[in-house]
């Protein structure tokens, strides 16, 4: 009986010496870092700060948030495309570096296919189609009729030539078959200067920059761009129920590490970002953003991009946009 007592408790023992070492297995060596193509304090690196604490405590090892601010993303992207496949360097990718940059950038210094793991998506944030309080059109089929009946003459804004405020606007324009004239701004504020001087009628902007200007009554909102209404914006008809199906133009996030990562460690990274994600106060943060939609396995993630990647490729193609600079 003592024997046996023996066995079964070197077994247990034997046992509990291997699942830690596995686990560590699937691990980064030392500690991680996951750059952030954006200035700190922006909604991409609080919830990339978030996300590393939350990990850093379910692996035990330090996880670090990397600022590498500079053309919206991709000095960033750069950065840890060149970093080797261990899971110690790893990127919050953007629509802007992984959605827009493949099609707009012809010198690229990657490629966000061959030179990236996918390993979890974040979130999706929609655009909202605002106007000046004072413009005549309240909602969006009413827009539609309106930039028909004066085409080309329609004034939209956008925060920037390729931004994906101006890739929003450009997908609309082809599904509805209007002409309007578009103004970019290097950047969001100059840009909602002139909507509220009424120098610009219309334009697509983020929820972050739009949603005050809204709820103050300065501007208001006649679509949102996911395919299902935001949470954060409940009251605000999608694109895609006004006559639209299918239509979907978003801003996104999530997180890739360079080529070449062991799959058990993509794996591992994707089924402890989606407990993340789940947490109480992650899906405040989130909400708070208006990022949803987070989660799923890597194929997901991976499929998602592809996609983006292609839309945004003929978008580009079709409407003739060259970047900036």
């Amino acid at each position: 009986m003592q024997r046996r007592h023996f066995i079964t408790g070197a077994a247990a023992l034997g046992a509990a010496l291997v699942l830690p070492l596995a686990r560590a297995e699937n691990l980064p060596s030392g500690p991680v870092k996951i750059v952030v193509g954006f200035p700190a304090g922006g909604g991409t690196d609080v919830l990339a700060r978030l996300l590393g604490q939350k990990l850093g405590v379910m692996w035990g090892i330090p996880v670090i948030v990397e600022n590498r601010a500079g053309a919206a993303g991709i000095i960033a992207a750069e950065q840890v495309a060149r970093q080797p496949g261990d899971g110690n360097t790893l990127l919050m990718a953007h629509v802007n570096s992984h959605g827009i940059a493949p099609g707009l950038q012809p010198k690229l210094g990657y490629s966000a296919e061959r030179d990236f793991s996918p390993i979890a998506l974040v979130g999706k944030t929609p655009t909202l189609l605002i106007g000046g309080a004072a413009q005549p059109a309240k909602t969006l089929p009413d827009l539609v009729a309106l930039c028909r009946a004066q085409p080309g003459k329609i004034i939209f804004g956008s925060a920037g030539s390729g931004s994906a405020q101006h890739l929003a606007l450009e997908i609309f324009k082809a599904r509805a078959n209007i002409d309007v004239l578009h103004v970019p701004y290097k950047g969001s504020a100059p840009l909602m200067n002139d909507l509220l001087g009424g120098h610009v009628q219309y334009c697509f902007e983020g929820m972050t920059t739009a949603t005050p200007l809204i709820q103050s009554g300065k501007v208001i909102a006649l679509a949102q761009t996911l395919q299902q209404r935001s949470r954060s914006q409940p009251n605000v008809p999608t694109v895609a129920e006004q006559g639209y199906p299918g239509f979907e133009a978003s801003i996104w996030f999530g997180v890739v590490g360079p080529a070449k990562m062991p799959d058990a460690m993509v794996q591992r990274m994707n089924q402890d970002i989606d407990r993340v994600l789940a947490m109480a106060d992650v899906q405040e943060k989130l909400a708070q953003v208006g990022a949803e939609d987070g989660g799923g396995s890597v194929q997901r993630f991976a499929d998602f991009m592809r996609d983006e990647q292609r839309k945004y490729a003929k978008t580009i193609q079709d409407a003739k946009i060259v970047a900036e600079g």
